[in-house]
């Protein structure tokens, strides 16, 4: 469990690394890739010897009988989170955007109105639009430094048009772990207008010391015949290469629908990703977890206490992902001279606030999942590029 160690990851087919200088401008031999929500970490050993096991055994064929796979997810969540689940509610897609696009396939019609709240994940934007479905952003409110919902203004915003609702659970990129009173605030928000609910919870895992994840499905069972949980060891554990995703139905109808879509795109697992899925939700998993866990609370209160030193900068508080939520509006700087002191003189390459939709504008998001010394790094270069504010 080594995550002091830097794995050069320039020629190896990495989006994060591989593209930046594409991307961002930024020359990969002085670039720092703090953008794509992938670690700087290897897996936990189970998974390299998962995968050793099907190198030595030579041959690569359909993967069969999901039970072990099956079982090892059961015993995860209920674990983990307390939540206990039949296998055959499970489904397997190849990541959770894959799933995300099944779903507005499956329940939803072109021109239909699909709800997210902004700021958030870029993908569903990308994935609803491309569906041709119409982008409804009910925006976050930003109270006292962090996110809080606003369902009131929400409600009046609705037109009736709206036929699904993608949560994100534990956000992204806020960080915010909601509350179970605002989980409950969000299953009768999505009832109330006759929303079908996506809870993405991929970040479920990655929750930092005094906060608490809590399962939707689990506490708001009223929901159950208009909820769809998905979930995913790939960023837990590092493997988003795998694209491996869990579709969680409860509710026998939405089940049927789903799995006749399923059948339709004619979808059925990667074996790559199903051995590490399985490898990886055990209890060598666990541990790899919780040390994880220690060591990105250190990147985070580190990298935190760094930028809220700076003036007019603000981190917004990281209670869960690795995805760090800083707010350059009080710097007075423009968009053009922000990027140019980050990019140009710090060669960093963040993702940029505007594409996670409304109220993500004046923010830059950066991935903390990489060894202590890179954070330092980090935190030099941008002492430096704003220099001249302090």
């Amino acid at each position: 469990m080594d995550f002091d160690s830097t794995i050069n990851r320039l020629g190896s087919h990495c989006v994060k690394w591989d593209m930046m200088e594409a991307l961002y401008g930024i020359p990969a031999d002085r670039g720092l890739a703090m953008w794509v929500a992938d670690m700087e970490f290897r897996p936990p050993a189970a998974v390299q010897r998962a995968l050793q096991d099907m190198l030595d055994h030579g041959i690569y064929g359909y993967f069969g009988d999901e039970s072990k796979y099956l079982a090892a997810i059961q015993w995860w969540m209920k674990t983990r989170h307390g939540w206990e689940i039949d296998p055959a509610h499970i489904f397997t897609t190849h990541g959770l955007v894959n799933a995300v696009g099944i779903c507005i396939d499956t329940w939803t019609a072109p021109g239909d109105g699909v709800v997210v709240m902004s700021p958030v994940y870029h993908a569903f934007a990308r994935v609803i639009r491309a569906s041709g479905r119409a982008l409804v952003e009910c925006e976050l409110r930003h109270e006292a430094g962090r996110y809080a919902l606003d369902i009131e203004a929400w409600d009046q915003q609705l037109s009736g048009r709206e036929k699904m609702l993608i949560l994100c659970s534990p956000h992204n990129p806020g960080g915010r772990v909601w509350s179970e009173d605002e989980l409950q605030a969000i299953a009768d928000f999505a009832a109330r207008h006759d929303l079908i609910l996506i809870s993405d919870e991929i970040h479920a895992d990655l929750v930092f010391p005094g906060q608490q994840h809590h399962v939707l499905a689990k506490q708001a069972p009223q929901i159950r015949e208009r909820l769809v949980t998905l979930t995913s060891t790939t960023k837990t554990f590092n493997i988003a290469g795998a694209h491996t995703g869990n579709v969680i139905i409860g509710d026998a109808k939405l089940r049927g629908e789903f799995a006749a879509r399923m059948n339709a795109l004619g979808i059925s697992p990667n074996s790559f990703g199903l051995h590490m899925a399985t490898a990886a939700a055990s209890p060598e998993g666990a541990e790899w977890l919780d040390r994880l866990i220690a060591y990105l609370d250190e990147n985070r209160r580190l990298f935190d206490a760094a930028m809220n030193a700076l003036p007019g900068v603000r981190s917004m508080p990281l209670e869960a992902t690795y995805l760090s939520w800083v707010d350059f509006s009080g710097t007075g700087l423009s968009r053009a001279e922000l990027l140019e002191r980050i990019e140009g003189q710090a060669a960093i390459a963040s993702n940029h606030g505007d594409s996670f939709g409304k109220g993500g504008e004046s923010f830059l998001r950066f991935n903390i999942a990489a060894p202590r010394a890179h954070i330092t790094e980090a935190i030099a270069r941008l002492q430096q590029a704003f220099a001249d504010l302090q």
